[in-house]
């Protein structure tokens, strides 16, 4: 006989720290500030999507089935190699990665496309402090690490970042983020390599020093850290066959997702006037060229993290 499921399974709750929160087995709010980028749909290999910048400078790839669940580039051209890289693995908030994607959407909108410049390849900051200034502001504190690094944790002890500064190549990772105890389905971890600007890294470090919560349902939650969150239920628990009318919380997400699409193709048009510019100063012999052109949007995918692939 068939036992009946938890009724509580698929209860919304907000899970608080955030950065405990786990990741809900999609990329929707990660991939949502630069929703209006193209997007690239892969069937061969790991990496099941790739939204691009639309000069293809900055990638943003998601492995849907991958330990490494993000990977996240920025070259100084679409086919030179990576300035730097950071990856986010299965057990990162797609929130937490939503905060660097906001800050390359917002840095690739301000930069001139046939320049070859954007804030998001500047060399990062010769202070290590400023890559991390959103940490300390909210009150984390430095830590005794070993010789050449520099650690900083969260006051509840169960975030924090480390700074390796015995590394000197550019492809070296050197600041890692990360949260929750030791273990393949509980420690998220985000890494960035040498060369990444410190403000993005900033931006990342911004949105794990929020206090506000973020809404899983009770089953993405690991049963390991239930002693280290806090949960509040949201809404009721209804029949999944009945359709129910939408409370206060869905109308409040649904704004926000309203607000991102505005926001998208604010930034879009703004970058399209300034490349359609551009190719009016270089084009004076090509009159008959039409000017218009589509920039490709998808909704992203949803994804079930498996078997790890690899581990660190």
């Amino acid at each position: 006989m068939r036992v009946p499921d938890d009724p509580y399974r698929y209860q919304e709750v907000l899970v608080s720290p955030m950065y405990l929160a786990g990741s809900d087995g999609t990329g929707d709010a990660g991939f949502a500030p630069v929703a209006h980028w193209p997007h690239h749909y892969l069937d061969e290999g790991p990496c099941q999507l790739v939204v691009t910048s639309p000069d293809q400078r900055i990638r943003i790839g998601w492995f849907g089935d991958d330990f490494e669940l993000w990977k996240i580039t920025a070259a100084a051209e679409a086919v030179s190699a990576p300035r730097w890289t950071a990856t986010f693995n299965h057990v990162t908030p797609a929130e937490i990665v939503a905060g660097l994607a906001t800050a390359l959407a917002h840095d690739y909108a301000q930069a001139d496309a046939y320049d070859g410049n954007g804030r998001f390849l500047a060399e990062p900051s010769l202070y290590w402090a400023d890559a991390v200034q959103p940490l300390t502001d909210a009150g984390w504190r430095r830590e005794a690490g070993e010789r050449g690094t520099v650690e900083i944790v969260a006051p509840d002890g169960q975030a924090g970042v480390l700074i390796d500064n015995r590394l000197s190549g550019w492809d070296d990772e050197t600041v890692t983020l990360w949260a929750g105890p030791p273990g393949w389905g509980t420690r998220a971890e985000a890494v960035f390599t040498a060369r990444t600007p410190s403000r993005l890294i900033a931006a990342t470090a911004a949105v794990m020093a929020e206090s506000a919560p973020v809404i899983r349902e009770r089953h993405q939650i690991n049963r390991r850290m239930e002693h280290l969150v806090t949960l509040t239920p949201v809404g009721h628990i209804a029949d999944p066959q009945l359709p129910r009318a939408p409370t206060p919380l869905d109308v409040r997400r649904t704004a926000v997702v309203q607000a991102v699409h505005r926001a998208a193709r604010t930034a879009r048009t703004a970058a399209d006037l300034r490349v359609m510019a551009a190719r009016s100063r270089t084009a004076g012999a090509a009159q008959n060229r039409s000017g218009n052109y589509a920039t490709a949007a998808a909704t992203t995918p949803s994804a079930i993290s498996s078997a790890p692939r690899h581990s660190r």
